[in-house]
């Protein structure tokens, strides 16, 4: 394996593995499931919980598998599967660049993973690296389309007066906005 290669597998593929984690666990800093769900269900994938965990296991186990450099087209195609979910319910209407919130480094992941598939196989890469991509296209087209049909979770019951102070709980970065807000940054 060239070095360039290996690089590229652990940087993108660790990456991945560490922000499936914050998704489901918490790790590095992360908020963990139950946080992540609220803040899906919030932003329209629904049910929260079965978003947060799809895409937690595919850039945890993607991520593993791309780092590793076993199964990269699987690897590849629920990365591309996410990212491009990623874009189309955040950063696609913020435009491409980063500092908007936009989706330039989605795009750049999604052709990093692409690219290390298709030097993975030297008779067939262009093959399993489209086979990567359109299999990634469907994924991110089922995810929209049942988070579309899923309904919306019961909104809270709202009283009429203002909570008292001991019911005001202090800023979280927990809280389903803050974590909506760090999703929608990275």
């Amino acid at each position: 394996m060239k070095i360039g290669r290996l690089l590229l597998r652990m940087a993108v593929g660790g990456f991945f593995f560490g922000h499936g984690t914050q998704k489901l666990f918490g790790w590095f800093g992360g908020h963990g499931l139950e946080a992540t769900a609220s803040a899906f269900d919030s932003m329209g994938l629904r049910p929260g919980k079965a978003n947060a965990i799809a895409a937690g296991a595919a850039e945890a186990g993607g991520g593993a598998l791309l780092a590793t450099g076993l199964a990269t087209p699987v690897a590849a195609s629920v990365l591309t599967a996410t990212m491009l979910t990623a874009i189309e319910t955040v950063h696609g209407k913020k435009g491409p660049w980063l500092t908007n919130g936009g989706y330039e480094y989605n795009v750049v992941l999604i052709a990093a993973v692409l690219a290390l598939t298709e030097v993975d196989s030297e008779r067939s890469g262009a093959k399993l690296a489209g086979a990567a991509l359109l299999a990634g296209a469907i994924g991110a087209a089922g995810a929209h389309l049942a988070a579309s049909a899923a309904p919306a979770p019961p909104a809270a019951a709202s009283s009429e007066s203002p909570p008292a102070a001991e019911d005001t709980a202090p800023v979280d970065e927990a809280r389903p906005e803050n974590v909506e807000q760090e999703l929608q940054n990275g």
